[in-house]
C-alpha cells in the first residue's frame, strides 16, 4: 500500500485527535488556546514538509494516490493556509460559545480533505476528498447556532454544496461508463488507444458535469450564487479557509484533469473557459461595485478571482500553471490578512461595513497597513504580490494571443475587471485613512497570535511581489509533470 506516503496527512489527522483528547482535560479559560496548539502543530508538519523533496511520482493504494511535486506544493499551501487560519481563529474562538476544540478539529478535517484532494489520482478517491471538505465546510459555516444569519449561510451551502456532489458523482458515472477505469492515468492511456472516444458525447457530458461540480468549490460563473452570502453569514475563520483552501483544491483537481488525464479536451474547451473566465471576472468585479458589507465584498471579490485562475486554464500553457499557482500564493497571503483584520474589526466594532474601518490608522497602524497592502494587492497594484500574479495570468493569454486572436478579447475583459476593480478595493483603503475620524480612537489590543499573522502576511506579499524567482522556480518544478 505504501501508506508512508500519507506522513503529512496522518501527521495532521493526529493532531485533530489530540485537540479533541486534551480538550477533555483542559480547564474551561484555557481551551481559547488550542488554536494556538493546532497552529503550532501544523507548522511544525508544514516546516517537515522541507525534509523530503520529490522529484518523481509515487503510488499508494493501487495507484490511487499519488505523491509528486504538484502534490507536494498544494500540501504545502494547505498547510500554511492552516497554520494562518488557525492564528485568526484563537481571537475569534470567544465569539463561540461552546464546542472551541471541535471547531479546530473539523477545521483540520478539512484540511485533511485538502490535502488528499491534492493527490487524488482516482475518480474515487477525488469524490471522497472533495465530501469530506464539503461536509465539514457544511458544520464550519453554520457553528455559530446562536446567530440566524449563520445558520442560513450553512443551510444555502448545504443545499447548493449537495447539487454540486450530485454533478460530481453523475458525471464521474458517465466518465466511468464511457472510459473503463476509475484511475487517472488508466483513463489517459485508454483515451490514446482508442481516440474515437474522445469524441463519444456521454463522455464529454461526464466531464461537462464533473467542471460543474468542480466549479461550485471554485465559485465560477454560473455556480458562484452561494459565495457572496455564505461568505457573509459564516464565522470569519470559516470563511478565510473556504476562500483559501475549498478554492486551491477545486484547482489541483482541475489542474490534474485538464492538464494531465484529458489534455485534449481541456484544449478542445479553450473557447468554453474563456466564456467562463470573462463572465466570472466581469460578474465578480461589477457586482462587488456598490457592496459595504466587508465579507460579502471579498465574496465578490473571491469569485473575481476564480475568473482570473481560469485565464490560467484557458491558456493551456506550463505558463499558465506556473502563474496558477503564483497567483495563489499570492492570495493565500492577501486573503488571510484580509480576513484577520476583518476578524479584530467585527469583534471590536460589532459590525462588518466598510464605515467600521473608519479610524483604523489611528487605532492600529498594524491592522490599517496590512488591510491596505492586502487590497492593493488584490486589486493588482505594484509592488505586491497580486499584481505579479495577474502579471503572469495576462502573459500566458498574450502568448497565446499571437496565434488566436479571441484571446486579446479575454485579455481585454480581466484589464476592464482590473480597472473597475480599483474603485471597491481602495474605497476599503480610503475607509481606512480618510474617513471620517469617530468619536472612538481607543487604541486597539492586538493578541500575539494576531500579530503574528498580520506579519506573516505582509512579509508574504511582500516576498512573492519583489523576490518572484524562488517561487516561480518552485512553481516551475511543481507543474513541470503537467508539461513535460
Amino acid at each position: 500500500m505504501n501508506a508512508s506516503l500519507m506522513y503529512l496527512e496522518i501527521a495532521v489527522l493526529i493532531i485533530a485527535l489530540l485537540i479533541i483528547l486534551v480538550d477533555l482535560w483542559a480547564p474551561e479559560d484555557r481551551k481559547k488556546e488550542l488554536g494556538l496548539a493546532a497552529a503550532f502543530g501544523l507548522a511544525v508538519v508544514f516546516l517537515f514538509s522541507f525534509t523530503r523533496e520529490v522529484t518523481t511520482a509515487e503510488y499508494a493504494f493501487g495507484g490511487s494516490y499519488v505523491m509528486d511535486p504538484l502534490a507536494l506544493w498544494f500540501k504545502r499551501f494547505f498547510l500554511l493556509a492552516g497554520v494562518l487560519v488557525s492564528l485568526i481563529t484563537v481571537d475569534y474562538s470567544r465569539h463561540v460559545r461552546a464546542g472551541v476544540s471541535e471547531y479546530h478539529a473539523i477545521q483540520l478535517l478539512a484540511l485533511v480533505g485538502m490535502m488528499f484532494a491534492a493527490s487524488a489520482n482516482n475518480f474515487m478517491l477525488l469524490f471522497v476528498s472533495l465530501e469530506l471538505i464539503t461536509v465539514s465546510f457544511y458544520i464550519l459555516v453554520s457553528f455559530l447556532r446562536h446567530r440566524t444569519e449563520s445558520l442560513e449561510a450553512g443551510v444555502k451551502y448545504l443545499i447548493l454544496g449537495a447539487l454540486s456532489s450530485g454533478f460530481l458523482i453523475y458525471g464521474i458515472a458517465l466518465i466511468y461508463g464511457t472510459g473503463g477505469t476509475m484511475a487517472f492515468e488508466q483513463l489517459s492511456e485508454n483515451l490514446k488507444a482508442t481516440p474515437a472516444l474522445l469524441e463519444n458525447r456521454v463522455l464529454t457530458v461526464g466531464f461537462l458535469l464533473l467542471l460543474a461540480g468542480l466549479g461550485f468549490k471554485l465559485a465560477i460563473f454560473p455556480f458562484q450564487v452561494w459565495a457572496p452570502d455564505v461568505y457573509q453569514g459564516a464565522p470569519t475563520p470559516s470563511t478565510a479557509f473556504l476562500a483559501i483552501g475549498s478554492k486551491a483544491a477545486g484547482i489541483v483537481l482541475l489542474m490534474r484533469l485538464l492538464g494531465g488525464v484529458v489534455p485534449d479536451i481541456g484544449l478542445s474547451w479553450e473557447k468554453l473557459l474563456m466564456v467562463l473566465s470573462a463572465a466570472t471576472i466581469l460578474y465578480g468585479s461589477l457586482c462587488a461595485i456598490p457592496q459595504r458589507n466587508l465579507k460579502r465584498l471579498m465574496g465578490y471579490s473571491s469569485i473575481a478571482s476564480a475568473g482570473f485562475l481560469l485565464m490560467g486554464f484557458a491558456a493551456a500553457s506550463k505558463t499558465g500553471s506556473v502563474a496558477i499557482l503564483y497567483y495563489l500564493g499570492g492570495y493565500l497571503f492577501t486573503v488571510a490578512g484580509a480576513f484577520a483584520v476583518i476578524a479584530v474589526v467585527v469583534k471590536q466594532a460589532g459590525a462588518e461595513d466598510v464605515g467600521s474601518l473608519a479610524g483604523l490608522s489611528q487605532r492600529s497602524p498594524l491592522l490599517a497597513a496590512t488591510l491596505a497592502l492586502a487590497m492593493v494587492s488584490l486589486a493588482g497594484i505594484p509592488p505586491l504580490a497580486g499584481f505579479f500574479g495577474k502579471f503572469l495570468l495576462f502573459k500566458a493569454v498574450i502568448e497565446h494571443g499571437v496565434n488566436f486572436p479571441t484571446y486579446y478579447a479575454l485579455l481585454a475583459v480581466a484589464i476592464f475587471g482590473v480597472i473597475v476593480s480599483l474603485y471597491y478595493y481602495l474605497n476599503v483603503v480610503r475607509a481606512v485613512y480618510w474617513s471620517k475620524t469617530p468619536q472612538d480612537i481607543s487604541p486597539l489590543e492586538l493578541s500575539t497570535s494576531t500579530r503574528i499573522t498580520l506579519v506573516v502576511c505582509i512579509a508574504g506579499m511582500l516576498w512573492l511581489g519583489m523576490f518572484p524567482n524562488g517561487p516561480l522556480e518552485m512553481a516551475g518544478n511543481a507543474v513541470a509533470m503537467l508539461h513535460p
